[in-house]
């Protein structure tokens, strides 16, 4: 009897044991990935990779990778390998990058998660500079408009021109005026004394 129930507990213990397994086995989980989650990285690396305890199904499996405002960072399609997915990393700005991660399990049930990395040194922001560069080249434009002013105030300076010309000429007829009474003068001097030289 004391070696039936030894047997009996032993099957019991055993099967106790494997049961919770067997579900356990059935549910994909994440085991690791490059970079590991939460690591700082200042040179980026050309791909992230995730490991999985079960092989994913490239059919059900969906990864995405998001940088610093949320701008994606993923440079094409993922590949699988075993239990392992690597996606190529196109990085942007420095900052939190987050690679979040979808798969499907043995009995169908849907597994997702993240991973989060900084990464310390990203390509630079495009310099501010430009903006303020062409507020002085605006600027400028305004003080080529005085210059129309002094422009517009040659045409009054033309007009005491004219009125010197139209004096010149009212100067000139006066003396063609003149010539002309003289020239009547000695036409009326040479009548007269011929009119006496007829005389008896």
């Amino acid at each position: 009897m004391a070696r039936t129930w030894v047997v009996v507990l032993g099957v019991a213990l055993g099967v106790s044991l494997a049961l919770p397994a067997v579900p356990a086995s059935a549910h994909n989980s994440l085991t690791g990935s490059n970079p590991e989650n939460g690591a700082r990285v200042a040179a980026a690396p050309a791909r992230i990779e995730l490991r999985f305890l079960a092989k994913p199904d490239p059919g059900t499996t969906k990864i995405t990778l998001t940088g610093p405002d949320n701008v994606a960072a993923l440079g094409g399609e993922p590949t699988f390998s075993g239990s392992r997915v690597s996606v190529p990393f196109a990085p942007g700005a420095a900052g939190l990058y987050v690679v979040g991660y979808q798969v499907a399990s043995g009995d169908g049930h849907p597994i997702k998660g993240e991973v989060r990395f900084t990464l310390t040194t990203g390509t630079p922001a495009q310099p501010p500079s430009s903006s303020p560069a062409t507020d002085p080249t605006a600027s400028a434009t305004p003080t080529a408009v005085p210059s129309s002013p002094a422009a517009a105030t040659s045409p009054p300076a033309a007009e005491p021109a004219a009125a010197e010309r139209s004096d010149d000429d009212g100067g000139a007829g006066w003396l063609w005026a003149l010539g002309g009474l003289v020239v009547l003068a000695a036409l009326a001097a040479g009548l007269l004394l011929r009119r006496r030289s007829s005389r008896p």
